[in-house]
């Protein structure tokens, strides 16, 4: 009997395995339950994140983590390239960094793109699940009708622009010419159309219309009549009209007359590009210039430098700027979209060069500081700046910008607005002067004196010309009398 039992079970288990098997051969089964080792382990995917305000793309530096090491929160995971400065991203859950997805020095990675992926501790971090990209379905997995059925079959459809890669120089080059992208044969990495390969599909496409235009024009010549007329003939313009703009020089090749070479852009110059198009077109610029004596600031900074307390005519701007705008809090203002927004703190920017562009660091509280923290703080800053490692709230926000051009020899400019502040102050460099002076016994004489161009930038809807008067008297009084300043 128990033998007869063991029989029937085992025929039972083997009808049950067979009929599984036909149902997977033919794609009809679901499998509801799978092993780590088919499919990998479950990964936590690691996103490009929007670490400031304005940024829509990012280049990957440098990876801080290694494929197998652990990672914890807060951990430094990467440093990327915002459109502001070098940022340092930190890994938000636990894990170990299972595949890195975008290698360093990838360059405009948008917004949400998947750069790693991480897996828990304990899991095997070299089998982690890949997470594949969907597509449009083969026309030959889509079901066909029967030829007895004369229902009409959709067409599948057709892949759009957004399945092309291709270069700015490569779309500038295939549009200016008139040449469709899907014909040209990309050579690029991971498929992309190379400004090579869009000048190699414009040069044939150049010679075939020779080949075909010459017979074409010999049998116009054959089958033209000799009208009269007294209208002179007018020539049709050619098959192919030259480019407007010049051609492009091919690496390897000689440059010919007339060409031109590409620099890349960074993130920071293309927003500094958009924000001052934006200030430039949006906000109403007024202007207003004057003159301030330098005099007692070289001499005070000369005695400073005796107790070893280096501070520069920079710093002393700075100090003189938020002490006026602490006498004068309406001018401590930015535009909100629709009216003014009034700020309690003063917070002044300054614009510093670096490789990658201008950047306007904050010197936060600046009227609470002394002379000597402002010279600490602006040092500090400018360093961090050129190097590339500014934290977002290093740069973001200001209620008022300072530019100084002095050091390169200029000796006054105007300068754009940083929106939405109200103004922005220009520096130029000092020069001598003879001026008349009087001396202590009330008679006049010649003297000489060190005198700055400043220029003041301001928003006629935040600030009218008698503010910024005003504004700027306030500022030349106090940089003039720089241990009166340091009072306020």
């Amino acid at each position: 009997m128990a033998a007869s039992l063991r029989l029937g079970y085992r025929r039972l288990v083997r009808s049950l395995v067979g009929s599984v098997r036909s149902r997977v051969q033919e794609g009809g089964l679901r499998t509801l339950h799978t092993s780590h080792w088919r499919w990998g382990a479950p990964s936590v995917q690691v996103l490009m994140p929007a670490l400031s305000p304005t940024m829509e793309e990012g280049n990957l530096v440098k990876w801080l983590k290694k494929e197998g090491e652990v990672v914890n929160v807060g951990d430094a995971l990467c440093e990327i390239e915002t459109d502001k400065a070098v940022v340092t991203m930190e890994s938000s859950d636990d894990g170990v960094l299972a595949r890195i997805m975008v290698k360093e020095g990838s360059k405009n990675v948008r917004l949400g793109s998947l750069i790693a992926l991480l897996v828990e501790e304990g899991q095997d971090w070299k089998q982690v699940e890949i997470p594949t990209v969907q597509s449009l379905p083969s026309p030959s997995s889509l079901p066909v009708a029967a030829e007895a059925t004369p229902t009409p079959v959709k067409a599948p459809v057709q892949p759009t622009k957004l399945g092309f890669r291709i270069s700015p120089a490569a779309r500038h080059i295939l549009d200016t010419n008139g040449v469709d992208p899907k014909s040209v044969v990309a050579s690029g990495p991971h498929g992309i159309i190379t400004k090579e390969d869009a000048l190699r599909a414009v040069s044939q496409k150049k010679d075939a219309g020779e080949k075909v235009a010459q017979p074409v024009q010999a049998t116009q010549a054959e089958k033209m009549v000799p009208v009269p007329t007294s209208q002179p003939l007018v020539s049709s313009p050619p098959a192919f009209p030259r480019p407007a703009d010049p051609p492009m020089s091919i690496p390897g090749k000689p440059s010919a007359a007339a060409t031109f070479s590409e620099i890349p852009t960074s993130n920071i110059r293309k927003v500094i590009a958009k924000r001052l198009t934006e200030s430039k077109t949006t906000i109403p610029h007024a202007y207003a210039s004057t003159d301030c004596d330098l005099g007692a600031v070289l001499k005070l900074r000369k005695e400073l430098a005796k107790d070893n307390i280096k501070v520069s005519v920079n710093d002393f701007i700075i100090k003189a700027t938020a002490a006026t705008l602490k006498q004068m809090p309406e001018v401590n203002v930015t535009w909100n979209g629709e009216g003014p927004s009034k700020l309690e703190s003063i917070d002044i920017s300054i614009a510093v060069a670096t490789d990658r562009g201008l950047i306007t660091p904050i010197i936060r509280q600046a009227g609470n500081k002394g002379i000597q923290e402002i010279a600490e703080a602006a040092k500090s800053l400018a360093l961090k700046a050129r190097s590339g490692k500014l934290l977002p709230e290093e740069y973001q926000g200001g209620s008022f910008s300072i530019s100084n051009l002095g050091m390169f020899g200029i000796t006054g400019f105007s300068a754009v607005i940083n929106p939405p502040q109200s103004c922005i102050l220009a520096i130029g460099r000092s020069r001598t002067e003879l001026a008349m002076a009087v001396d202590e016994e009330g008679e006049p004489q010649i003297c000489r004196k060190e005198l700055m161009s400043v220029t003041l930038s301001s928003d006629s809807r935040l600030v009218d010309d008698e503010l910024a008067s005003m504004f700027l008297d306030q500022f030349r009084a106090n940089l003039e009398n720089p241990i009166r300043c340091a009072l306020v």
